[in-house]
């Protein structure tokens, strides 16, 4: 596995800037598949442009999750809301600036980027050269020269606004259509310990987003379902292993306590596993 790249380099935020942009942060995470980042509203001042360069990754907006791979982009404005993450799969190579402005949203806005939060860039080289010369700068040199810093952020800026143009809609739905795939799968293993967080990684995403989306595409938790599954198969096997007792067709079922698999049986069914047995058994031999 690739070596993990984690550059980032902060400035003090100046409390009266006569400049026009200057960047807060600005950074670079490569192969790094811990990569995940959440912040309420209004946890962070300042606006944000981050771009995939390689490998892939998640961003939420407006209650969906879009999958972006290199080439695509996410803005902020202050104040928003921020959730994305790296692939646990193809970690990205995403870079990233966070800069502030008294002009800025103004700016932003009258160019009709308040619309969208994903976007894609129509080239992306430029913006990488100008990112890259101001992480160097500010690595070298801190803060010594400030209004180069400005003229960098502000290349960055109008770079991303000449390039940028909304990600299609159908990226969205990726994700979802994993899960989906999975359900068979998840399925045929119900009798088995359900390690959720196995499962997220296998559609990719962290847990959060697993059981959000879970929820979305199947109205229920990824418990519930799998719980459903469990009952489904001890109903079957209740009719097909008349010779078993409840017991064991609670162990083959997921549960290894017969007593909570009664509880849980009678809150699906409205009746003990036996009294199923024996009222559906009795009606197929009444046929």
């Amino acid at each position: 596995m690739d070596t993990a790249i984690r550059r980032h380099v902060y400035f003090p935020t100046l409390s009266e800037p006569t400049l026009f942009c200057f960047p807060e942060s600005v950074g670079r995470y490569s192969s790094f598949p811990e990569h995940e980042v959440f912040r309420h509203p209004g946890a962070l001042n300042s606006f944000s442009i981050h771009v995939v360069v390689e490998g892939s990754g998640y961003v939420e907006s407006a209650g969906t999750v879009h999958s972006l791979t290199a080439g695509d982009a996410f803005l902020y404005f202050p104040d928003d809301e921020q959730r994305y993450y790296s692939s646990r799969e193809e970690p990205w190579d995403v870079r990233w600036i966070h800069f502030y402005g008294s002009k800025l949203r103004e700016l932003l806005i009258e160019g009709g980027f308040h619309r969208s939060t994903i976007w894609t860039l129509k080239r992306r080289a430029e913006w990488e050269q100008w990112h890259q010369t101001l992480l160097e700068e500010a690595e070298l040199h801190k803060l010594l020269h400030a209004t180069r810093l400005s003229t960098m952020t502000y290349g960055i800026i109008a770079e991303f606004m000449s390039q940028a143009i909304p990600l299609t809609a159908n990226k969205g739905t990726e994700v979802t259509d994993r899960i989906a795939q999975l359900l068979p799968f998840i399925q045929q293993q119900a009798h088995l310990p359900f390690d959720l967080p196995e499962w997220a990684s296998k559609s990719g995403v962290s847990v959060y987003y697993f059981c959000r989306l879970f929820r979305k595409l199947t109205q229920m938790t990824p418990m519930e379902f799998v719980t459903l599954c469990r009952l489904q198969n001890a109903k079957q096997l209740l009719l097909e292993k008349v010779d078993w007792p409840v017991k064991k067709i609670s162990a083959m079922s997921g549960y290894t306590n017969a007593s909570y698999f009664n509880k849980r049986f009678f809150e699906q069914e409205g009746m003990t596993p036996t009294e199923y047995r024996a009222a559906r058994l009795g009606k197929i031999s009444d046929k």
